[in-house]
């Protein structure tokens, strides 16, 4: 089976998750791991990306958009993180994106540190309305992400990773 590890990453989250799982895999069977381009032949994508507004990168999507009859594995990295709806919402919008005909297998998401931008952006706006308690929330949950995607993160992406290319061998 030839499998492609394909991603988009802005903060070296995704791409960290993604040479992961590009260790985990049999080499003889990884036959590309990179960022989206043309002319990718697999059987089995495991696709990454970083999360932009709830939704894959802009590049993920377009290369999403252009797989037919393949097994179809979304992986991302998130700087909210630790719910499983959260994830589940996301994987929604995703997955409306893939084509139909590919055979779409379950998704992996971690948490992934955002850029230190993004809490000054909180920390301002927590000045200027201290009474918005959603704001340390935020703060927090950015200063929790800080640690991410950390060891147990990446093998958890591995073992993922091997479990979504059995089931592709099995069925495939």
């Amino acid at each position: 089976m030839k499998i492609a590890i394909v991603f988009d990453s802005i903060t070296q989250n995704t791409k960290t998750v993604a040479e992961a799982i590009c260790q985990a895999l049999p080499q003889t069977d990884v036959v590309y791991c990179g960022a989206p381009a043309s002319g990718i032949d697999a059987d089995c994508y495991l696709v990454g990306s970083w999360t932009d507004k709830g939704m894959c990168s802009d590049k993920i999507k377009s290369f999403l958009e252009t797989l037919h009859h393949k097994t179809v594995a979304y992986f991302a990295t998130a700087g909210f993180g630790g719910s499983a709806s959260y994830y589940e919402k996301l994987f929604e919008r995703v997955s409306a994106v893939i084509p139909k005909d590919n055979l779409l297998a379950s998704p992996f998401f971690c948490q992934g540190k955002m850029p230190m931008s993004v809490r000054d952006r909180y920390v301002q706006l927590m000045t200027a309305h201290p009474e918005d308690r959603s704001l340390a929330v935020s703060i927090q949950n950015f200063d929790e992400a800080l640690a991410h995607p950390n060891g147990e993160d990446l093998q958890n992406a591995r073992d993922w990773a091997k479990e979504v290319v059995e089931q592709a061998q099995t069925i495939g």
